[in-house]
């Protein structure tokens, strides 16, 4: 019988996790430059925290029950959970708090996604407590740093408004404005065309589609439409921020794109989308939002607190940095192989290595384990793994240090 891993996962072996660590170093160092501390939720949630939300469907949940009977589920994303934490636990911290993470997630995908995968691993931050255009614009800023951080080119941010979207819908029947929207956010012309609206509803929905682009054009173009005070304001913060990204960074591609709809339905405002070249495809990276109702939701008054983040996933980051060559292609060899010249001398291998290992924490020391081995075959071995320095350690501690060419 052969065995495998259930269906849905898989395992990382060593050369993967040497290119998942080096993937999440670099977000890491990041996310810490800029004031963002780790936080760790639990990898399981109660049922009822995960809906709570209203952004995770049920079908996606991969469900457990405790010896009490109780509904569990392995968490599908982390912002619902940070936001419980964050509320929860958290209720004395000053704010705004700047919280990050690299973790698993588990879904279902119904769709397939990634060859059935079951188990993800993200990275992403979250910025609580704060709103306006400087807090997006933190996060945006955020965002492309960490994607320059990864040297990741061919890369497109998608950037909206969900409620800038959600309000210049509600001029459509309310039956009608998720067919409308679905319709807008696939570039669906045809099915538009075919719905029961008026010439004027018509015109307007095909003017929504083309609410994407360069920003500055479709900025343009919505402050064209009869908005209100509020969308006015929206399409200001918007303008106040585009204008800010060009002078700051040399960042990835950001197209503005106002029929941009998230999966989750707990955004408020400003979302983005990465997208971004790979061996399959054009493939969304990362994504993320604002979110100024979720915390209410967890808190025990139902007190309110703004929020925004993203997340960035790894297999999919991965995917596209493979034919860019930055990523490593063979594990870390060891610095040093410790031989003990002969049986006696065991103990002293030991204490020499260990006192190479002291000298610094990324100094990797390994011990020859077989005693019949000769030199030549120890040497060929070195070599072989690229170790570049052999100590040979006699019976009273002293070495003898060989350079491997």
């Amino acid at each position: 019988m052969i065995y495998h891993p259930p269906s849905g996962s898989r395992d990382l072996l060593p050369l993967d996790v040497a290119q998942k660590h080096w993937i999440e170093e670099r977000l890491e160092q990041v996310f810490q430059g800029w004031g963002y501390h780790r936080i760790i939720t639990s990898t399981v949630e109660r049922l009822d925290t995960l809906m709570a939300g209203g952004a995770i469907e049920p079908s996606t949940v991969i469900q457990l029950q405790n010896a009490g009977g109780q509904s569990l589920g392995l968490r599908p994303e982390l912002t619902a959970s940070i936001a419980r934490a964050a509320v929860t636990r958290m209720a004395e911290v000053c704010y705004p708090q700047r919280l990050s993470y690299v973790a698993n997630v588990f879904r279902h995908d119904a769709k397939g996604s990634q060859g059935g995968q079951q188990e993800y691993y993200q990275a992403g931050v979250e910025l609580l407590g704060t709103t306006g255009v400087m807090a997006d614009t933190e996060v945006v800023f955020l965002l492309l740093d960490c994607l320059n951080n990864l040297q990741l080119t061919g890369t497109d941010v998608l950037l909206g408004d969900a409620g800038l979207t959600h309000s210049l819908l509600e001029v459509f029947p309310v039956e009608m404005q998720a067919t409308v929207r679905d319709a807008i956010a696939r570039l669906d012309r045809v099915q538009l065309e075919t719905l029961s609206l008026s010439p004027e509803l018509l015109e307007r929905a095909l003017r929504l589609m083309d609410l994407r682009g360069q920003p500055k054009d479709v900025l343009q173009r919505v402050s064209q439409l009869d908005l209100s005070p509020q969308q006015q304001a929206i399409v200001h913060g918007l303008k106040t921020l585009i204008e800010i990204l060009p002078a700051a960074t040399e960042a990835p591609k950001v197209t503005l794109d106002l029929s941009l709809i998230q999966p989750f339905d707990y955004y408020t405002g400003i979302i983005f989308k990465v997208v971004a070249d790979t061996p399959q495809g054009r493939q969304v990276v990362g994504q993320g939002g604002r979110y100024d109702n979720l915390l209410g939701v967890f808190h025990p008054q139902h007190q309110s607190y703004p929020g925004i983040g993203f997340m960035l996933n790894v297999e999919s980051l991965h995917q596209a940095l493979l034919p860019t060559g930055h990523l490593p292609d063979r594990t870390p060899p060891s610095d040093w192989l410790v031989v003990a010249k002969t049986p006696a001398a065991a103990a002293a291998a030991f204490t020499y290595a260990q006192r190479i290992r002291e000298q610094g924490s990324q100094v990797r020391v390994e011990l020859h384990l077989d005693p019949e081995a000769t030199p030549d075959t120890i040497r060929e071995l070195a070599q072989t793994r690229q170790i570049p320095h052999i100590a040979w350690v006699a019976e009273d501690g002293t070495p003898q240090v060989e350079t491997v060419n």
